[in-house]
């Protein structure tokens, strides 16, 4: 190889660097600049309003007051996220399988669909403060009380877009497996279920952040103490005792629980649909 064609090839490889670098950059601009600016401005605000106002602390604490509390009972926070954690997932689990085996039953039949599917309703306008105590006498104070309340709330989105999405199967494909004598349930599984698939994802993103919300409400009404209560214990500890930096360092990780199941359910509904759904396909400008 010349002199000459070596000195090319470092000059190309120089601008794919610059390209790459420059696409990045503005990648980040585009993305992360501005919540970035956003979260630094919020801080700014809140480290600053209560020194101006002369809130005290149990009023209003600071950034700094929340995250020194966070710090001192680590000790009591770190547990209770993980009890949190533990009653979510499990209760999200819950919603997940019977959720979309539901809506699996009720798709096969209009008559069931019609016979079932408006108690589900009912049952999701009904609020959980009041179903509470009578699942607490029923299944008792603690853990299951605590998973039940959890699937009866993340319970509905999952079954309301499974529902939805079975039934909004493409109508000539529909005719094109009635036309090769496909059976009701070769449809259901090889047709309606892969069509299905984007909804599902979607009920699955709504229904993980509400089975933290029902874990967090059931820890209020059937939650122990002991240090075998979560994240909704420990903020009405808190609340009574007017730790009011602790009581934020609490919501702050109920929210950060949150957007990290959140995210993490993304994820793997990208990996499932990147490769042939236009919501999760990368489209290259």
């Amino acid at each position: 190889m010349s002199i000459q064609s070596i000195e090319v090839a470092k000059k190309e490889l120089l601008s794919k660097a610059k390209k790459s670098e420059k696409a990045g950059w503005s990648k980040f601009k585009q993305y992360y600049v501005g919540p970035i600016v956003a979260f630094l401005v919020f801080i700014t605000l809140w480290q600053t309003i209560p020194l101006v106002l002369g809130l005290k602390h149990y009023i209003l604490p600071k950034p700094t007051d929340v995250v020194e509390a966070a710090i001192k009972d680590w000790n009591l926070l770190w547990p209770a996220i993980q009890i949190t954690m533990l009653e979510s997932v499990i209760g999200f689990l819950f919603s997940a399988v019977i959720g979309i085996l539901v809506s699996i039953l009720l798709a096969s039949s209009k008559i069931l669909e019609r016979s079932i599917y408006p108690y589900a309703i009912i049952l999701q306008t009904i609020p959980v403060v009041a179903v509470a105590p009578i699942i607490v006498i029923w299944f008792g104070a603690g853990y299951n009380s605590i998973v039940v309340i959890s699937f009866l709330v993340g319970f509905f989105p999952v079954i309301s877009n499974t529902l939805m999405g079975l039934n909004s199967v493409d109508k000539n494909m529909d005719e094109l497996f009635t036309l090769y004598n496909a059976s009701n349930w070769q449809k259901m599984w090889k047709l309606r279920l892969p069509a299905a698939m984007p909804f599902i994802m979607a009920g699955l993103k709504v229904s993980c952040t509400l089975t933290i919300v029902g874990a967090i409400v059931g820890e209020y009404v059937a939650g122990i103490g002991g240090g075998k209560g979560g994240l909704g214990y420990s903020i009405t500890v808190a609340a009574i005792q007017v730790k009011t930096a602790y009581l934020f360092a609490c919501g702050i990780a109920a929210a950060i629980l949150g957007v990290s199941f959140y995210l993490l359910v993304s994820f793997i509904s990208n990996l499932i649909l990147k490769s042939w759904h236009e919501s999760a396909m990368k489209v290259e400008k």
